[in-house]
C-alpha cells in the first residue's frame, strides 16, 4: 500500500530578502487623514500649474523672424534662440566662439572622466591642471595665429564654469590647511586658522567681492595689477576654503584618534597618516555637506555680476533688455535658471551614488 505524499514547496533561498508586500495605490494616496490630504493637496497644485503650462507650451512662440509675435500671452522661445549664443558665450567675438565652447566641451570631458573614484589620483589632478591651462590658454589666444581676447570679453557659461571649478580646487587644499590647523595643539597655526575661519564666514560674498575688487589693486606692489577677473576668482576661491574648512573640520571630528595613533605604532610619518588613512575617511562622512558648499558655489559665481564679471546671469539679463524684443525677462532667467538647474542636480546625483558606494563599502 503506497500513500501518495504532496510534493515540498521549495524553500524561499536563505539569507534572501523578505518577499515585498505591494500596498494597493488607493491605500497609498487615501489610506488615513494625513495621506488623504497631502494627496488633495498635491492635486490642487498641480491644477493650479495648468495655466503656467499653457503659457510655456501651448500658446508659446517657439521660432519666429518677427520679435512682434511674442506679444500673444505665451512664452517668447523664440527670443531664447535668438539670443542663446549671446547668453552662453556674451561678449566674445563672434568668429571665435568656437574657443570657449570647446572649453565647454573640455570641462564635459574632464567631469565625465573623473566620475570614476578608481581614477582618482596624481594623473588626474594632473590631467586637470593641463586642461585648464589649455582652457584658460584657448580663451586667451594670443599663439598660433589665435587672436588675443581680453578676460573684460569673456562671459557667459565658460565664465560660470571656469569660476566655479577653479574656486572649490584652488579653495580645497587651502581648506584642508586651515582645518588640520584648527585642530592642531600649536597655538600659532590654530590662532591664524580661526581667525581667517571666522572673518571670511562672518562676512557676505557681496562685500568680499567688493573688497578684492577695490583694494586687492591698491595692496600689490607698484607696477603689479591683477585684472577683474582674477580678483573675482581670488574672493570666491577663500571664500569656498573658508566654508569647505568647517565641513572638513566636522570629518576629521569624527574619524577616532586611534587611527592616527595606529599609524605612528607602525612608524608611519604623520603627513602621510594624515593624507592617506585620516582625511580619506574624513571626507567619506561629509559627502553631504561637501556637495551642498559645491552646489552653493556654483550658484555664487551669479553674484559676480555686481563687480562686472560678465557671467551667465549678466548675459542673460543683457540679453533680456534688448528693445526689439517686448521685454521677455522670464523666459531669459528660466533658460540660465535651467542650466543651473542642470548642473547642481547633477552633482547631487553624483554625490548620492558615491555615498550609495561608501555605504556598500561599510556594510562589507
Amino acid at each position: 500500500m503506497t500513500t501518495d505524499v504532496p510534493a515540498a514547496a521549495p524553500a524561499a533561498p536563505s539569507g534572501g530578502p523578505p518577499p515585498r508586500r505591494r500596498t494597493p495605490i488607493l491605500q497609498v494616496l487615501f489610506g488615513d487623514l494625513i495621506a488623504a490630504g497631502l494627496t488633495v493637496l498635491t492635486a490642487a497644485l498641480l491644477l493650479s500649474l495648468l495655466p503656467a503650462l499653457r503659457w510655456g507650451v501651448l500658446d508659446a512662440v517657439w521660432s519666429t523672424a518677427d520679435p512682434g509675435r511674442c506679444g500673444g500671452g505665451g512664452a517668447c522661445w523664440a527670443f531664447v534662440a535668438a539670443k542663446i549664443r549671446f547668453i552662453l558665450f556674451g561678449v566674445y567675438p563672434a568668429d571665435e566662439q568656437w574657443r570657449p565652447l570647446t572649453v565647454i566641451g573640455l570641462v564635459l570631458a574632464m567631469v565625465l572622466v573623473s566620475l570614476p573614484p578608481r581614477l582618482w589620483g596624481r594623473r588626474l589632478l594632473m590631467a586637470w591642471g593641463v586642461t585648464v591651462g589649455a582652457m584658460l590658454a584657448l580663451m586667451w589666444g594670443g599663439f598660433a595665429g589665435l587672436p588675443f581676447v581680453s578676460t573684460a570679453n569673456w562671459g557667459g557659461l565658460p565664465v560660470t564654469l571656469l569660476l566655479a571649478i577653479l574656486s572649490l580646487g584652488l579653495g580645497f587644499p587651502v581648506a584642508v590647511t586651515l582645518a588640520l590647523g584648527r585642530r592642531s595643539r600649536i597655538p600659532v597655526p590654530r590662532f591664524l586658522s580661526v581667525l581667517v575661519i571666522e572673518i571670511i564666514r562672518g562676512m557676505p560674498l557681496v562685500g568680499l567681492l567688493f573688497i578684492s575688487s577695490i583694494m586687492m589693486p591698491l595692496l600689490l606692489p607698484a607696477g603689479w595689477t591683477v585684472d577683474k577677473l582674477g580678483r573675482t576668482l581670488a574672493a570666491l576661491t577663500i571664500f569656498a576654503a573658508a566654508y569647505l574648512a568647517e565641513v572638513i573640520r566636522g570629518g576629521l571630528q569624527g574619524v577616532p584618534g586611534g587611527q592616527m595613533e595606529a599609524a605612528r605604532a607602525l612608524g608611519i610619518p604623520v603627513w602621510k597618516s594624515v593624507w592617506h588613512v585620516v582625511l580619506p575617511q574624513a571626507i567619506q562622512k561629509v559627502i553631504p555637506p561637501l556637495t551642498n558648499t559645491a552646489i552653493v558655489m556654483v550658484k555664487n559665481t551669479s553674484l559676480v555680476l555686481i563687480v562686472g564679471v560678465f557671467d551667465m546671469l549678466s548675459a542673460g539679463r543683457t540679453a533680456a533688455s534688448d528693445p526689439v524684443w517686448p521685454a521677455p525677462y522670464a523666459e531669459g532667467y528660466l533658460f540660465v535658471g535651467a542650466v543651473y538647474f542642470l548642473i547642481c542636480f547633477a552633482i547631487s546625483l553624483y554625490a548620492r551614488w558615491l555615498e550609495g558606494r561608501v555605504q556598500e563599502k561599510d556594510n562589507r
